[in-house]
């Protein structure tokens, strides 16, 4: 072979092994785009093609006068009835006791109820006559409520920690602790047996404050419940202020180490079933939990690891306001009673009285540091990333009457719960859609078109139910092109029909694809139908037909908003 002929073969292949080389590179990229850009770029053609073929109108917002006076606690809470009585009393002379509801249900979770009723049936005598108790179970942070609004004060109460003695303390209820353990729980962290690995092999151990730090880096997924109403909750946010500054766990330090955590927390449940179903879509790594109900769940046992924190769940049992010395000598018999050896075995036999070995790793908590902590975490927990969220108003003719009435009604005593550093929008559907309130900032204007709005609804024609989840989608989609430093929510208030428009199975992934969660509000409602909607992305569904429904959206708009 020549020379000429040999420098140009070698030419010749150095220029087809770049361009190989280039290609493959460039194909390479292509494919190696991520699976969720693809799928947001089918989602967002598959939304705009729903979205072109939906009637939609643009009302105009209504102003209306809004209440700038505090929420009435008492008012918001339903008649006491609602709570049901487990154990009821069999003597004219009794104590009703409010109970954490790990220990006075059924099974498992009864053990303080089949106490309570051996109690009665011994028949101890106070004062030469026999006493007996009356148990209501009801969650802590409900009873609290109850308790410090005045609204209801039974005799004594039996928290799952004595975080919530604390609280009542500070809001000027008379308290006296009687007993400062009925039985032994503790709250943890539940975490995944591969990330828990990963996080000791990084940090040596996991606690609050290694979790704290892993979250803040986002190497870590958890969620936690609601610090108002659930005990674990609170207790986890407390430790986690602890963490971030222990000499000072409200001060400026505190406060922003949690603003930084808060901002990689991707969820906040309202209740522990709640988190407990967001675990098992495998979206979480963590979450927290008490470990009488760990040690009884076998779905979780096997593949997660509980690491305990804060302060113990042992019960306490306080008698509460100007109890008489009768009834405070039966609070008196009745801890004593329960705390018999052969009480305390039935209670381990139900998972209570484990990790016995573990003690608080919190000091003395001071009266008003609860309320501030809750403080904190409210005005704090959003302050990286505002929600925005648009509100779905079913006005069919299925909803004329009543079932209008109370949307209506859940919304006006709602709304003071949203915070002015939301954004807020609301749309209305029957046959079509129309967007009654364009997303914005939430401020006092914008309230008031709110609220006015919301007054001006009314009812007739069918029910578009996917399609106005189609809008509200699209709505979301085009405010966070402007505004990405949101975090966007859907509330659909309806009765679940669906007669008109789109289906849930054309929309199933496109709700899915987004990712944004539908909290669902039921009137008069298929709540199976509502709960589909909402468990796509792990939200709550909420029945309306109960006299609470103002409580529990107040207790969900304090959550997520």
């Amino acid at each position: 072979m020549n020379k000429k002929k040999f420098f140009f073969l070698s030419a010749l292949i150095i220029v087809v092994v770049f361009i190989a080389v280039y290609v493959g590179i460039n194909l390479t990229s292509d494919l190696g785009k991520s699976k969720d850009q693809v799928s947001t770029e089918d989602s967002t053609k598959q939304l705009n093609k729903l979205y072109s073929d939906i009637k939609v109108t643009n009302g105009k917002p209504v102003k209306g006068q809004i209440d700038l006076n505090p929420v009435d606690l008492a008012e918001s809470l339903p008649d006491i009835s609602k709570f049901p009585i487990t154990v009821n009393n069999t003597t004219d002379q009794f104590i009703e006791v409010f109970s954490s509801t790990e220990k006075s249900g059924k099974g498992v979770d009864g053990w303080l109820t089949e106490v309570a009723e051996e109690f009665n049936k011994a028949q101890i005598a106070v004062n030469g006559k026999p006493a007996s108790v009356k148990v209501r179970n009801i969650a802590s942070g409900t009873a609290a409520d109850y308790i410090k609004s005045g609204k209801y004060v039974p005799d004594a109460f039996t928290p799952s920690n004595e975080l919530w003695g604390e609280m009542i303390k500070a809001s000027g209820v008379k308290t006296q602790l009687v007993n400062k353990r009925l039985v032994g729980n503790v709250p943890g962290i539940v975490i995944s047996k591969a990330k828990n690995d990963a996080l000791v092999s990084k940090y040596g151990s996991v606690n609050v404050k290694t979790v704290t730090e892993a979250i803040s880096k986002n190497e870590f997924a958890m969620g936690y419940t609601d610090p108002f109403a659930s005990s674990t909750g609170l207790n986890f946010l407390v430790t986690a202020l602890n963490t971030f500054d222990s000499s000072n766990p409200l001060g400026e330090k505190a406060v922003q180490g949690f603003e930084k955590f808060q901002a990689n927390v991707p969820f906040t449940a309202s209740t522990t079933i709640q988190m407990r179903d967001a675990a098992k879509s495998g979206k979480l790594d963590g979450f927290v939990l008490e470990y009488q109900t760990f040690i009884n769940a076998s779905d979780l046992k096997n593949d997660y690891v509980f690491n305990p924190f804060g302060v113990r769940h042992d019960s306490p049992l306080y008698a509460l306001g100007d109890i008489s010395k009768e009834k405070l000598e039966i609070v008196k018999k009745f801890a004593e009673f329960v705390t018999q050896a052969k009480y305390q075995q039935s209670a381990k036999d139900k998972g209570f009285n484990g990790l016995e070995d573990y003690k608080s790793e919190l000091g003395t908590i001071k009266e008003d540091t609860l309320a501030s902590a809750q403080k904190v975490w409210k005005e704090k927990k959003n302050v990286n990333k505002p929600v925005a969220a648009v509100f779905v108003t079913d006005i069919s003719g299925s909803m004329d009457g009543a079932p209008l009435k109370k949307l209506k009604e859940s919304l006006q005593k709602g709304q003071k719960y949203l915070g002015q550093d939301n954004h807020i929008g609301l749309i209305s559907y029957s046959d079509n859609v129309t967007i009654n309130l364009p997303i914005a900032k939430y401020d006092t204007n914008q309230q008031s078109l709110f609220v006015g709005t919301v007054n001006s609804l009314q009812s007739g024609g069918g029910t578009a139910t996917f399609d106005a989840i189609v809008v509200s989608i699209k709505m979301l989609q085009d405010y966070m092109a402007a505004d990405p430093n949101v975090k966007p929510i859907i509330f659909v208030l309806s009765d679940g029909d669906t007669n008109k428009g789109s289906t849930l199975e054309e929309v199933r992934s496109l709700i899915s694809a987004f990712k944004i969660p539908i909290y669902t509000i039921g009137y008069n409602a298929d709540i199976k139908a509502l709960q589909n909607i909402s468990s796509i992305n792990e939200a709550a569904s909420i029945n309306a037909d109960t006299d609470d429904v103002v409580y529990k959206i107040g207790n969900l708009f304090n959550v997520q908003m």
